[in-house]
């Protein structure tokens, strides 16, 4: 018999995640705005199976998460984030569990996503601390900045 020691993954206080509907985008692009200082979510709206997920405290929005389909058996995340003070606190891992659930009530096979190490370095910790594999990596000349593509079954 296998013995599971790791400590259980909580959920931080009040937060609550819900999927919204397109029209809601806004509030995901202020959000992002919030915290990258860009406007621009992702190139196109006009995705199969476009995945909006916002998470909430009682203080307000402090993180999202965006996804759809890449391909027949593939779910790729496309953005997220997740505000300052709220950081380090489990809102991502909750967010990515979320997309994760959504994409295989979907019947995806494959959850991926791509990320900036030295831009967002939480990314890679957490891809690699839940078992994520590297399936690519190369530098992307528009950003400035080496992607890692990070890939896990369903």
């Amino acid at each position: 018999m296998q013995l599971d020691l790791a400590p259980p993954r909580l959920r931080p206080p009040g937060l609550r995640v819900e999927r919204l509907g397109i029209e809601r985008f806004d509030e995901i692009r202020a959000l992002n705005e919030a915290i990258f200082g860009d406007d621009r979510v992702i190139f196109r709206l006009d995705r199969d199976d476009l995945t909006l997920l916002l998470a909430t405290s009682a203080s307000g929005p402090v993180g999202f998460k965006v996804g759809y389909r890449e391909s027949a058996t593939t779910f790729y995340s496309a953005k997220g984030g997740v505000v300052d003070g709220w950081r380090r606190r489990g809102v991502a891992r909750v967010l990515l569990e979320r997309m994760e659930d959504e994409a295989r009530a979907m019947g995806y096979e494959t959850f991926a996503y791509d990320t900036f190490p030295n831009k967002h370095p939480g990314m890679t910790a957490l891809g690699l601390a839940e078992g994520f594999r590297v399936t690519a990596a190369g530098y992307n000349a528009a950003y400035r900045d080496y992607r890692l593509r990070f890939e896990r079954a369903l």
